[in-house]
C-alpha cells in the first residue's frame, strides 16, 4: 500500500473500476490496527488499487468526502464514492467489502 497525494487517489478513483483509500493519523492506535488488516487485504487483492494517507495532509478530502473521524477506508466504485468504512472488524469484512 503506497501513500497516495489527493491528486494521485483522483486520477486512480477516475480511472479504475474499483479503488480504496484508506484515510489515517500516525498517532491513533485504531490506525495501526487498522493498517495491519489492510495489509493483509492487499495482499489477498492485488488488483485492487489501494492508496493511504495521512489526514493531516489532505484536508481537502476529508471536507469533500465529509470524512467523521481515522481509520477510513473510502471505496470508490465507477468513480463514483461508494462507502465510507469506520469500523475495521476484521479482514474478512474489509475483503467482503472490496468485492
Amino acid at each position: 500500500m503506497n501513500e497516495w497525494t489527493y491528486s494521485e487517489w483522483k486520477e486512480v478513483a477516475d480511472r479504475e473500476e474499483l479503488a480504496a483509500f484508506y484515510l489515517y493519523t500516525p498517532l491513533c492506535g485504531t490506525c495501526a490496527v487498522a493498517s495491519k488488516i489492510l495489509n493483509v487485504v492487499t495482499e489477498l487483492k492485488p488488483t485492487v488499487p489501494v492508496g493511504k494517507a495521512n489526514l493531516n495532509y489532505v484536508e481537502e478530502l476529508a471536507t469533500e468526502y465529509q470524512i467523521e473521524s481515522v481509520p477510513c477506508l473510502l471505496i470508490k466504485r465507477n468513480g463514483h464514492a461508494d462507502e465510507k468504512v469506520y469500523a475495521f472488524q476484521s479482514v474478512q469484512n474489509i475483503l467482503q467489502k472490496l468485492s
